[in-house]
């Protein structure tokens, strides 16, 4: 594989056509994968349909960005101006912060480039001319039109961004308080990885919050601002309690996507690398998904006192005494699991490394089965 160093031992750019696309063809069918994990852990009675709905919504995200830079990077390694995709192959095997943040630039200028660009049936028709009458390679109208793809995508939208900021869905109204999921996600520029967060809450407001015009952007604001992977859900939904007297959050999930495991691209150390290149897979099926799910979860309610007459909701929130650590976790509980085709599941089964037992194994297959083990 040809890789050079970029800026750290971590970050490799991929410098050759064949892997480049190799490597997005192995994440399209991944995050395809993802949601069907997602659909298995309801009919699991481990998520609510409304859950399974808002991260399919970022996996679904996810898919198109990375659709958007695989059209980016077509023609890496082949043609000279087509650049190179930056990836993080020792902590997380995810393109690295700094391209999401190029491709939301990119998507706020796509409008300008495609107004200048040909279309894509007059690249065609291009190419084709120089293929017949000039007989030769278009690789410059070829590169071109994985531009005009590009910038096609972005104008699209709907991508995983480096920043997807809260949306807050009704749920229902219960005497004097609606209830209210609010979700957002964000890519952690420190391990490079996207993470989801679920937030239930209770609006004892006048207006509904996402028709608050004072509450709601400063709610927005204030969970923007939280959503960093090193604090602790304890933290960030105490600080939101404590700084909205009429919003109470009653649960807070996060979803971790990745680390992405493979032998051919990545160079993490542990039991889980030993297993892929133990599996000897064939091209596709190299690689282990790692999901993990952290929840935290009011346990009570207490009033204190808020001015001279007045009091205010505060949320006592349940910690898992018997986690690692013990209430330093922060949550509720945590629950890792582990998204990976057959081959390397039948070599995690024969060599049963240490610490996998507790592990939730959702084995993926070519035709789209999943099936789950312990």
């Amino acid at each position: 594989m040809a890789m050079t160093t970029d800026h750290s031992h971590d970050h490799f750019k991929l410098e050759d056509t064949r892997i480049t696309r190799r490597y997005f063809g192995k994440f399209e069918r991944i995050t395809q994968h993802m949601t069907k994990v997602a659909a298995t852990m309801e009919a699991e009675g481990r998520l609510a349909r409304r859950d399974t709905d808002v991260l399919a919504r970022y996996l679904l995200g996810l898919n198109l960005t990375f659709k958007a830079l695989a059209h980016k990077y077509h023609f890496s390694g082949r043609y000279a101006h087509a650049g190179q995709l930056t990836f993080d192959r020792v902590e997380s095997g995810f393109p690295v912060y700094q391209e999401l943040l190029e491709m939301a630039n990119d998507a706020l200028q796509a409008g300008t480039h495609l107004a200048s660009m040909p279309s894509v049936n007059a690249l065609k028709d291009q190419m084709v001319r120089t293929i017949v009458g000039e007989q030769a390679i278009p690789t410059k109208l070829q590169y071109a039109l994985s531009q005009r793809l590009y910038y096609e995508e972005l104008s699209k939208g709907g991508m995983f961004w480096a920043r997807n900021d809260p949306t807050a869905v009704w749920i229902k109204n219960d005497d004097d308080r609606r209830h209210f999921q609010v979700h957002w996600a964000v890519y952690d520029s420190q391990v490079n990885l996207p993470v989801i967060y679920i937030m239930d809450v209770e609006d004892t407001g006048k207006t509904g919050l996402p028709k608050d015009e004072r509450r709601w952007p400063e709610a927005q604001s204030h969970l923007m601002a939280q959503s960093l992977g090193g604090l602790k859900l304890l933290t960030i939904a105490k600080g939101f309690d404590e700084d909205f007297d009429d919003l109470h959050p009653t649960r807070l999930r996060r979803f971790h996507i990745g680390p992405m495991y493979s032998s051919a691209f990545t160079m993490q150390t542990g039991p889980l690398r030993e297993v892929l290149e133990a599996a000897k897979s064939p091209v596709g099926e190299d690689w282990a998904m790692v999901w993990t799910e952290e929840e935290l979860l009011s346990e009570r309610v207490e009033h204190v006192k808020s001015g001279w007459f007045g009091s205010v909701e505060r949320q006592i929130f349940a910690l898992d005494p018997f986690a690692t650590g013990g209430s330093d976790m922060g949550a509720s509980r945590m629950e890792r699991s582990l998204i990976m085709p057959e081959r390397p599941y039948q070599a995690l089964a024969e060599r049963n490394p240490a610490g996998f037992k507790d592990v939730r194994k959702f084995v993926v297959s070519a035709e789209g089965r999943v099936l789950s083990y312990r």
